[in-house]
């Protein structure tokens, strides 16, 4: 079966994505949420050694990249939303856990 056409309305959706902002830097994420380093490095895909660098001053520092910050942000969102998110748009976003054991 061939890959279905983009509508324009999804086509508009994608180039608004494409230009947005979307961003969380570690220590806002961390400041606002009661999460341990290990849970960010999960939230991010990222080994918790470099999670650790994130909060370091000096040579040791490493800057979170833009896809880090976007993680945070789209965590963070689903955190402050999670209730209003409908349940099938939730199991859709969250397909690796079952729904009884997100709620």
């Amino acid at each position: 079966m061939p890959p279905r056409l983009l509508t324009p309305r999804e086509q508009q959706l994608i180039e608004l994505y494409s230009y947005c902002q979307l961003g969380m830097t570690p220590q806002q994420f961390y400041a606002k949420w009661s999460v341990s380093q290990e849970a960010m490095a999960a939230i991010c895909s990222r080994s918790v050694s470099t999670v650790r660098r994130w909060f370091r001053r000096g040579r040791s520092y490493r800057r979170p990249t833009a896809v880090d910050l976007r993680h945070l942000a789209l965590m963070d969102f689903m955190l402050e939303h999670f209730e209003q998110i409908p349940e099938d748009l939730r199991r859709a976003l969250c397909l690796k856990r079952q729904e009884d054991e997100i709620t």
